[in-house]
């Protein structure tokens, strides 16, 4: 497949190097700054165009009257549609990808039209945007869930929100820690969990039935929704319902988490723009808003930062959210989190004192990497800061096909690839090796080698 990215920011680098990766797809990068473009050209197999990314001149020259795809990643809301929009009026261009940012575009629903069907109109009442990106969006409600579950490294959805797959660190309290994987049934007789990997000091270990959980191990688990809790109790002492939190930066991502969390919790909200500050208390029926730097040590101590369930840095400087979240720990804030974008700062600071680095761009890329892959793939989730991959993909076929009607066992997978769950209508079932997979299956796999994604998804082609 012939993509074309616009812009090599972080979200377009990311969305490039996933894309990449995989041998089915030539990608091209286009962005204004030449060392950006040299930089990301020099670690990754990609061709790069410089060049304004809504000009017809350099959309040609990229490529867009014979590609498949246009990811238009830049910071610019305006310069993204406008850019889809020439794409699909110039060229043609079949698929069109925007990143938009702005809810006073996302909200209106009229404004984005579909060019994928032949019944397009030739003239259209709105931008030809075949599916929008809004990574604020995407990271309120991650964040959002590793609230609602005390304790997660990492929570994401699939089937619908029915199965739920989640990440935690077994800690010294846990049911299960210092016992075999194959007793964690027996702990849970009205419920049932499937653990799909689990990495020891950064180390993956294949999860047998007699492998011991050990205090310290990053174990991944998946389970209907309503068990997520039951299961979370196995590996860690369950922490209480999160109260208070208090939010670092005022922006996109800070401003909507805290208006989705404004009636059930107790939420402060600490900006610097004073500005900004105000238009965001008008708008807050109960959060409290403070001007101020949240790296400040007097400000947090007098808010009693000691006394906070969860305290988010979510300003848009990550050396920022690396320095208030470590400080607003030492002070005594029960949980801290942090909005971190390079990958080598995440992994340095999660294993010191921030007990969660979100990485917006690992968040974002799981929406554009399930369009890209179409067909019957449904959800696609990066773990571990990309190096892993859950995926949900329908099964489809006759009886004594690839997939369709064989027991697990017998299903020829990857190396490093497993099936761990299935949806069959309303029913979770957890994948055992004997147990079939029946005609409009919904399939989640882990992928500990993201190498192997197009091997399965050839297997499970109709």
């Amino acid at each position: 497949m012939k993509i074309i990215i616009l812009g090599a920011g972080q979200v377009g680098r990311t969305a490039a190097y996933h894309l990449a990766r995989e041998e089915a797809n030539d990608v091209t990068v286009v962005d204004v700054d030449e060392r950006l473009l040299r930089d990301l050209q020099d670690r990754i197999d990609i061709r790069t165009v410089q060049g304004n990314a809504a000009s017809p001149r350099t959309l040609e020259t990229a490529g867009a009257r014979d590609a498949d795809m246009l990811v238009a990643l830049t910071n610019s809301d305006e310069t993204n549609m406008v850019a889809c929009h020439v794409a699909w009026s110039l060229f043609g261009t079949k698929t069109k990808i925007a990143r938009i940012r702005s809810r006073d575009y996302t909200k209106q629903s009229s404004l984005f039209v579909s060019t994928e069907s032949p019944e397009a109109p030739p003239a259209l009442p709105g931008f030809a945007i075949d599916m929008y990106l809004s990574p604020e969006e995407a990271v309120t409600a991650y964040i959002e869930r590793l609230i609602r579950y005390p304790g997660a490294l990492q929570v994401v959805d699939f089937a619908d929100g029915k199965v739920r797959l989640v990440g935690i660190k077994a800690l010294k309290g846990g049911a299960l820690v210092g016992r075999p994987i194959r007793e964690l049934k027996g702990h849970m007789r009205n419920s049932e969990a499937r653990v799909a990997a689990l990495y020891r000091e950064g180390e993956s270990v294949e999860p047998e039935g007699d492998t011991v959980i050990q205090d310290g191990d990053e174990v991944f688990f998946v389970a209907a929704t309503q068990d997520i809790r039951a299961v979370m109790k196995e590996m860690q002492k369950l922490e209480d319902p999160v109260k208070r939190v208090v939010i670092a930066g005022g922006g996109n991502i800070g401003y909507r988490l805290a208006q989705t969390l404004d009636d059930e919790n107790q939420v402060k909200v600490i900006e610097r723009d004073p500005k900004r500050a105000r238009v965001i208390s008008e708008t807050l029926r109960n959060a409290i808003v403070l001007v101020g730097d949240a790296a400040d040590e007097e400000l947090l101590v007098e808010e009693n930062i000691d006394s906070v369930d969860v305290f988010c840095a979510l300003t848009n400087s990550e050396e920022a959210n690396i320095l208030s979240a470590m400080l607003a720990k030492r002070l005594g804030a029960r949980r801290v989190m942090a909005l971190i974008s390079r990958p080598a700062y995440a992994d340095l600071t999660q294993k010191g004192s921030i007990d969660v680095a979100i990485s917006p761009q690992t968040v974002t890329i799981g929406s554009l990497l399930a369009y890209v892959r179409r067909g019957d793939v449904v959800q696609v989730h990066s773990l571990r800061r990309g190096a892993a991959e859950a995926m949900e993909t329908i099964a489809h076929g006759l009886r004594g096909g690839k997939v369709v009607g064989k027991p697990i066992d017998q299903i020829k997978l990857p190396e490093g690839a497993k099936i761990v769950t299935l949806v069959r209508g309303d029913q979770v079932i957890m994948a055992h090796h004997d147990t079939v997979v029946e005609n409009g299956d919904h399939v989640i796999l882990f992928l500990s080698d993201k190498r192997h994604v197009e091997q399965v998804e050839r297997l499970f082609q109709a």
